[in-house]
C-alpha cells in the first residue's frame, strides 16, 4: 500500500512540478481500537521522495504523512517502515483529533501513535489551551508528558507573557479520561502566583474525578469572610459526594456534605451544614434536605422530602441556603403510592405524612395544619356510553405544629377527617365546538378533639355540584405586512350551580381561597382542599384570540378577556361576608412577539363596581441577540403591594478593530477585553426602598473572565443581608472564588455564560 502511495505521489509531481500540495483524504471515522489502527495504511507524500518503499524512506519539502487520524506535516522526514518510526524535523506539526504539536523535531511511531517531541508547542483540542514545553512523551493517541511546561488558553504574541499560566516540571494529559495532572505546580495570575501545589489537577472534559476542587470564597454581611475548600469524591458512576470544610470570620469552622445517588429503582440527594459552634449564635447549628424517590416495584412508589434545622434564627443568618418556597415554613414529607386492580380501573392507594417546622423569630405566622397521617383511594377512567369518571376517598388526621403562631387561646382545635369527592361528566366535542355537563359532589366528616363552635365534636356533610361547559374554536387565514399569519377566536362558557351548605361551624384544616386567574375562574369551587365549598349560582364567559404565523406555528399575539355573573349572592366565602350577586372583576390578559426582538406580557384585574384595578402584571423582554437582555417587570396588588422590577445583562464597552494575535493552535485569535453589566433591581413603590438587588460587572479578557457583584436581600421591613461575590474564570481550566453564575442566573431571566462553549464546568479544577 505505501509503495501504491508513494508511485502516485511521484507520477503527480512530474505532471507538474508547481502544483499547490493540498491534503489528502482523511479516513472517516478514525480506527478507534489498536488492531484497528494498524490495520488502516500509512498514506506519505512530498517534493522530493527517495529509499525502498518497503524499509526506510526519505522525504524532503513539504512532507505530508497520514496514518489513522494522525497527521504529520515537516521540512524533511524519514520513516523507517520495519520500525514504524518517524523522525521529522524543520516546521514539523502533528494534529490528531483537533490537538496538535509543533516543534523542531519529532519522533513518532506511526502506528502506535508513541514518541516525543523537542522544545514544541501544543494545543489540547477539547479545551482549546495549551503551552510550551521542554519536551512533551507522547504515550498513546490520547495521552502524553509535558516536561517543564506550561499550560493556558492565553492567547501569545511573542515574548509577552500570558495573563495567566500554569507551570509545572510535568504535566500529564489524558484526553480520554478529561484529566490533566500537573506535578510542581505554580498558576499565576499576571506573573502573581496564586496557587502553589506539589500536585494539581484540572480537566480536559466534563469527566468527574476525585479530588479537591477550587476554593470558595464568600463576603456576608452575617458571617464575615468565609472560605471554604470542596472536597469532591467522585465515587462511583452514579454516586458522588462533595465536603466542604469552611472558616468564616465571624461565624468559624463549619462543613458541608452533598451526597447524591441514582440507582436503577431509587435516587436521592442529602445535604448537611453544620457548624460545631457558631461564635455568634453561640450553639451548635445545622441545615438539613433530604430528597428521595423511589420504586419497590412497577405498581409500588415511594417518596421523601424533608428539610430541618437547628433554630428560629437560620432563616434570617443564612436566607440563601434554603430551597422551601417560604423559608419559615419548612416541610417534612413521607409518601407512598401503589396502582391496583385492572389497568382501565385506574385506581391507586395512597398513604402520606406532612408535618411542618414552623420559624417564628423574630416575628409570628400562622402555621399550617400537620397532615399526621393521611390514607386514601382514588380512581378515574371511563365508563359506558362516553362518561368519564374521578373519585378519591380518604382518611386524615390534622395536628398543629409545636409552634403554631397563634395567640394563646386561639389555636384550632386537631382533629381528624374523613372526605370522599368525585365528579362524573359526558363531554360532547366536534371540529370546532365543545360540551362538556358534569356532576361533583363533596362529603366529609369531621371528629375534632375539641368542640366545634356548635358544641359538637362530630358533624357531615355532602355537598353536591352541578357545571356545563362548553365553547368553540374558529380560525381563519389572513396576512399582516406580507407575513402569512392564522388567527383564531375562541369563545369559552362555564355555568356552574352549587346548593349553599352553612360551613361555618366546621373546621377548615386545608381550604384557602383560590388566586383569582384564568385558570381559577374556570373552576367549580373557588376554595382549594376539601373543607370549603362555594356556593355559586354563576356563570364564566370568556374569549381569547390569537395570531400564529402560518409557516412555523409560532404564536405572534395573544389577548384574553373572562368575567363571571353571580345570580345569586354567594354566602360562603374567605371573610364570611357574602359576595353581591352582580358581575365580577374582569379579567384580562395579552402577550405578544410581533415586535421582535420585544416579549411582551400584561395580565390586569379590573374591578366594575368600585372602578379600580386591583391587580395588574406588566412585563417587557428585550433580547436583540446574544449576551443581551433586558427584563422589565410592574406587579401591583390594590392595598398590599407594588413593585417595579429590573434585570439585565448587557455589554457597556467592546471593543472593535482590537489587534489580533497568535493562538495556541497558530490559529488568528482577536483579543478580548469586553465589559458587561448584569443585575438585578426589586423596588417597592410603596415602601419606597430597593427590597432586593444584585448589581455586577463581568469583565470578559478572552481567555480569563472576572465576576464582580453584590447582593441585597431583605429579611425583614427594616433589616437585609448583604454579599459579596468575586469570581475569577480561567478559561479552559476552573473558575475561583464565589458562585457568581449561580447567583446571576438565578435573578437574571435570559442569563448567559460569556463563553459557554470554551469555559470549564463550575468547581472543576482539583487538586490532589
Amino acid at each position: 500500500m505505501l509503495a501504491a502511495c508513494l508511485l502516485l505521489a511521484q507520477t503527480a509531481r512530474a505532471q507538474d512540478d508547481s502544483a499547490v500540495l493540498t491534503p489528502s483524504p482523511r479516513l472517516k471515522p478514525a480506527p478507534s481500537t489498536d488492531a484497528a489502527r494498524r490495520e488502516a495504511p500509512v498514506y506519505l507524500r512530498a517534493d522530493e521522495l527517495s529509499g525502498q518503499p518497503n524499509a526506510e524512506v526519505q522525504a524532503q519539502g513539504r512532507v505530508e504523512l497520514r496514518h489513522a487520524g494522525v497527521v504529520l506535516r515537516a521540512d524533511q522526514l524519514r520513516y523507517d517502515q520495519a520500525e514504524d518510526l518517524a523522525v521529522a524535523q524543520g516546521k514539523v506539526r502533528v494534529t490528531f483529533e483537533g490537538s496538535s504539536l509543533t516543534g523542531p523535531e519529532v519522533q513518532l511511531k506511526v502506528q502506535r501513535v508513541e514518541g516525543f517531541a523537542r522544545e514544541p508547542e501544543y494545543l489540547i483540542g477539547v479545551t482549546q489551551a495549551g503551552g510550551r514545553a521542554e519536551r512533551i512523551d507522547i504515550l498513546g493517541p490520547a495521552t502524553s508528558r509535558v516536561i517543564n511546561g506550561n499550560y493556558t488558553s492565553c492567547l501569545r504574541d511573542g515574548s509577552e507573557n500570558p495573563d495567566w499560566v500554569l507551570s509545572a516540571q510535568q504535566l500529564d494529559l489524558d484526553t480520554d479520561a478529561g484529566v490533566g495532572v500537573a506535578e510542581g505546580a505554580v498558576l499565576r495570575f499576571f506573573d502573581v502566583p496564586i496557587l502553589a501545589l506539589p500536585r494539581f489537577s484540572f480537566p480536559l472534559s466534563d469527566q468527574r474525578k476525585s479530588g479537591w476542587l477550587p476554593p470558595n470564597l464568600d463576603f456576608t454581611s452575617g458571617s464575615g469572610a468565609e472560605l471554604g475548600v470542596p472536597y469532591y469524591w467522585n465515587i462511583a458512576p452514579n454516586r458522588d459526594a462533595t465536603i466542604t470544610p469552611s472558616l468564616s470570620t465571624r461565624r468559624g469552622f463549619a462543613v458541608n456534605g452533598e451526597f447524591r445517588y441514582l440507582e436503577p429503582d431509587f435516587a436521592g440527594r442529602l445535604n448537611l451544614d453544620l457548624l460545631p459552634y457558631d461564635q455568634v449564635y453561640k450553639d451548635t447549628r445545622y441545615w438539613l434536605t433530604f430528597d428521595h424517590t423511589g420504586k419497590l416495584d412497577s405498581d409500588l412508589r415511594y417518596e421523601a422530602q424533608v428539610e430541618r434545622v437547628s433554630d428560629d434564627q437560620w432563616w434570617n443568618d443564612f436566607p440563601r441556603r434554603h430551597v422551601a418556597l417560604t423559608p419559615r415554613l419548612l416541610p417534612l414529607v413521607v409518601a407512598a403510592e401503589k396502582d391496583f386492580g385492572p389497568p382501565a380501573l385506574g385506581a391507586e392507594l395512597y398513604v402520606r405524612t406532612q408535618r411542618w417546622q414552623v420559624l417564628q423569630a423574630p416575628n409570628t405566622m400562622q402555621a399550617p395544619f400537620d397532615r399526621a397521617a393521611q390514607m386514601g383511594v382514588r380512581s378515574s377512567g371511563n365508563l359506558q356510553a362516553g362518561l368519564q369518571y374521578a373519585i378519591e376517598a380518604e382518611a386524615n388526621r390534622f395536628t398543629l405544629p409545636n409552634n403554631p403562631g397563634y395567640p394563646v387561646g386561639s389555636a384550632p382545635s386537631d382533629g381528624s377527617r374523613l372526605h370522599a369527592q368525585g365528579w362524573i361528566n359526558r363531554p360532547f366535542r366536534q371540529p370546532g365546538w365543545w360540551v362538556t355537563p358534569s356532576v361533583l359532589f363533596n362529603a366529609a366528616s369531621y371528629y375534632t378533639d375539641e368542640a366545634m363552635p356548635d358544641g359538637r365534636s362530630s358533624a357531615s356533610r355532602i355537598i353536591p355540584t352541578f357545571s356545563l361547559g362548553g365553547g368553540a374554536e374558529f380560525e381563519r387565514s389572513t396576512e399582516w405586512a406580507g407575513r402569512a399569519l392564522r388567527q383564531t377566536l375562541e369563545p369559552r362558557l362555564l355555568y356552574v350551580n352549587t346548593p349553599y351548605v352553612n360551613q361555618s361551624n366546621y373546621p377548615n384544616f386545608d381550604s384557602a381561597v383560590k388566586d383569582y386567574s384564568f385558570a381559577s375562574i374556570y373552576s367549580e369551587n373557588v376554595f382549594s382542599g376539601i373543607d370549603r365549598v362555594s356556593d355559586t349560582n354563576a356563570m364564566t364567559a370568556g374569549v381569547t384570540t390569537r395570531l400564529l404565523d402560518a409557516t412555523s406555528g409560532v404564536e405572534l399575539l395573544q389577548l384574553g378577556i373572562v368575567q363571571r355573573y353571580l345570580f345569586n349572592e354567594q354566602l360562603v366565602t374567605e371573610t364570611g361576608v357574602p359576595e353581591k350577586r352582580g358581575y365580577s372583576d374582569v379579567l384580562l390578559r395579552g402577550s405578544t412577539r410581533v415586535l421582535e426582538p420585544f416579549n411582551l406580557e400584561g395580565y390586569l384585574r379590573y374591578s366594575p363596581s368600585i372602578d379600580r384595578v386591583m391587580r395588574t402584571i406588566l412585563g417587557m423582554q428585550y433580547a436583540p441577540g446574544p449576551l443581551r437582555t433586558l427584563n422589565l417587570t410592574y406587579r401591583y396588588a390594590r392595598d398590599i403591594s407594588s413593585q417595579v422590577e429590573a434585570s439585565w445583562q448587557w455589554p457597556i464597552y467592546q471593543p472593535e478593530g482590537m489587534p489580533q494575535r497568535k493562538g495556541w493552535d497558530g490559529s488568528a485569535r482577536t483579543c478580548g477585553g469586553a465589559w458587561y453589566t448584569v443585575g438585578r433591581v426589586n423596588y417597592s413603590t410603596l415602601d419606597r426602598r430597593v427590597t432586593d438587588s444584585v448589581v455586577g460587572l463581568e469583565y470578559d479578557a478572552g481567555c480569563w473572565i472576572a465576576r464582580m457583584a453584590v447582593s441585597r436581600w431583605s429579611t425583614g421591613v427594616s433589616e437585609a443581608s448583604t454579599q459579596v461575590l468575586l469570581q475569577l474564570e480561567l478559561v479552559g481550566l476552573s473558575r475561583l472564588g464565589s458562585n457568581a453564575i449561580g447567583i446571576l442566573r438565578d435573578n437574571i431571566p435570559g442569563y448567559q455564560l460569556l463563553r459557554d462553549s470554551r469555559s470549564a464546568s463550575p468547581g472543576s479544577a482539583i487538586y490532589d
